[in-house]
């Protein structure tokens, strides 16, 4: 049967399960949009701007496990796309981006609008393609959802030219794909399993570290099985949080530059590292020559290229963390760490990360743990980046599977607002907090727009306190207190929102915050609360760039809390 090269893609996508897609029209992408209404089955989100789209695809994706797509038009609607589509790479999240081009003939000779986007992006997808023919699309999107989903997920690419939305061509989707020189290694090398259970079976101090590939994994019965049947503590990195819950006896909550106290000292003093699903980034290790330097690494990993890559490795097994973790299980014993567990339950009474200072000041601190409590620790967290992300890695306690989506690798600002709506449009049944900054909420706050028009129901927490405040923070530490552009002025929150028709509240006081936590969720649509937030609040710990972890600095008012987890002094 003929199709237009525009049905062709919408036939595709309806036949790999789409749902959603996000995105924003463009000359180039005309005919695709022009098509779309023959396909009712297929909900369009318009966002405001491109790199929301490809953001909100992003979340979409990590909260449901589904592929996120999203579209846009050639030139500045494709390189729009390249900050979300770069966020997805370096956290592994399985996006396809389609993107309009100029027609075919007017290709290499600089066309209005035309941008080699599949040059631009070669560095941050997984693959890409320039679709030539109208035949070659059926084809080319079945590789594409396979490459973004299997081994480890990523975003994939596939540029349309303007005349190949229109050319026609017979339509057969194919049931597979044929690339022989893709094959990644889903089940774990047995000898390398039995190695890494003896270890495991002769540790006296042994942790687990989880990763984002114990979510991207589903591995989340697995690695409770691992850890309760042998007793070992569970530390993630900022994007394994919500793998493990966090409200477990052996979670010690993050680990790295603000990561636990005690979290941090337990790496230093282990004698077994058990690495699931993470990648030794900086910001987990920091001083990589002096990270668990006491202890022999199990790392693993589904990609090999990461084994080996910043930390030397004892045991490397490659595979999916699901299937190796099942197998580890049948091969560990059952044993008890008294001693261990103990020793860091001293550390944590001693090193109280958690504590709240009490007073009248209001502690972005004290408004991640209230929204906590009005959550019971079950909502999905979208956060962007700076402070406000983390002190909620450190203060909100995740208590279901995949729960936090935040963007780690890139560390992008903005990614909070767009993302928070892909999520709640994928998880429509689930409570969604946006957490955002003052400064990091400003780079996408138009799709508030979006919020409002779609009715999407997210609830925004901004964490205002007048700076770019994790640069702030730099600058006092290192910069001798030199706040040289990072003070913000602006804007007022409430009445944008309300310019956008979505109700808002400002907070100042401890008092105000619960009864606005909750006028929030009571309310059937978007929300958002201004909470006024202590201008110099800094984040503890914090290990310094280049530092070891037993150079962590601790809150200097630390003697003041009451120690305890998630605890407020009052």
């Amino acid at each position: 049967m003929a199709l237009t090269g525009a049905q062709i893609v919408f036939e595709s996508l309806v036949r790999e399960g789409v749902e959603v897609i996000f995105g924003f029209p463009g000359g180039t992408v005309l005919p695709f949009y022009d098509t779309l209404p023959q396909y009712p089955q297929i909900r369009h989100v318009l966002v405001r701007h491109e790199q929301g789209a490809a953001h909100a695809a992003d979340a979409y994706a990590r909260a449901t496990g589904r592929p996120g797509v999203c579209v846009a038009t050639s030139g500045p609607g494709a390189t729009n796309l390249v900050t979300g589509i770069a966020t997805a790479h370096l956290d592994s999240s399985p996006v396809i981006a389609i993107t309009g081009q100029v027609a075919r003939p007017y290709i290499g000779k600089d066309a209005f609008q035309e941008i080699d986007i599949t040059g631009i992006t070669l560095p941050i997808t997984k693959h890409n393609y320039v679709v030539m023919r109208a035949d070659e699309l059926a084809i080319t999107l079945k590789e594409a959802f396979y490459l973004a989903t299997t081994g480890r997920p990523g975003p994939v690419l596939v540029d349309i030219p303007r005349d190949v939305f229109v050319e026609q061509a017979d339509f057969q989707y194919p049931a597979k794909v044929d690339l022989p020189g893709y094959k990644p290694v889903l089940k774990g090398h047995p000898a390398q399993i039995k190695k890494a259970a003896r270890l495991i079976n002769q540790a006296q101090r042994p942790l687990i570290i989880a990763g984002r590939g114990v979510t991207i994994s589903r591995a989340f019965d697995e690695l409770r099985q691992l850890a309760e049947k042998a007793q070992i503590p569970v530390i993630t990195t900022l994007l394994g949080i919500s793998s493990f819950p966090g409200n477990h006896i052996l979670s010690l909550g993050m680990l790295g530059m603000h990561g636990m106290a005690f979290a941090n000292l337990a790496v230093d003093e282990s004698d077994l590292i058990v690495a699931v699903g993470m990648r030794f980034d900086d910001r987990a290790t920091m001083k990589a020559q002096a990270f668990a330097s006491k202890a022999r690494i199990i790392h693993i990993d589904i990609d090999p290229a990461e084994i080996g890559k910043n930390i030397k490795v004892d045991v490397p097994i490659v595979g999916d963390a699901k299937t190796i973790l099942h197998d580890l299980n049948e091969e560990v014993v059952s044993q008890a760490r008294v001693e261990w567990i103990n020793q860091i339950d001293h550390w944590r009474h001693e090193h109280p990360s958690l504590a709240i200072r009490g007073g009248e000041e209001l502690l972005p601190q004290f408004v991640v743990h209230s929204i906590c409590e009005a959550t019971d620790g079950n909502a999905k967290v979208v956060t962007g980046v700076g402070q406000h992300q983390m002190w909620t890695a450190q203060h909100y306690c995740f208590r279901k599977p995949n729960s936090l989506i935040s963007s780690g690798g890139l560390g992008t600002m903005g990614f909070e607002l767009p993302a928070a709506i892909g999520v709640k449009i994928g998880c429509p049944d689930e409570t969604v907090w946006c957490m955002a900054g003052d400064g990091s909420l400003q780079m996408t706050i138009q799709e508030l727009a979006t919020a409002a028009q779609e009715r999407v129901a997210i609830k925004i927490a901004i964490m205002n306190n007048g700076y770019l405040g994790m640069v702030r923070q730099w600058q006092e530490f290192f910069f001798g207190k030199r706040y040289v552009a990072t003070p913000l002025s602006g804007p007022d929150f409430v009445k944008i929102a309300e310019a956008y028709g979505i109700p808002a509240t400002r907070v100042k006081k401890r008092t105000e915050v619960m009864p606005a936590i909750q006028k929030a969720m009571e309310h059937p649509g978007p929300f958002l609360i201004d909470f006024v937030v202590e201008p110099e609040e800094n984040v503890y710990p914090m290990v310094p760039p280049g530092a070891a972890f037993c150079e962590q600095l601790e809150c200097p008012r630390r003697k003041a809390v009451v120690p305890g987890t998630n605890r407020v002094s009052e």
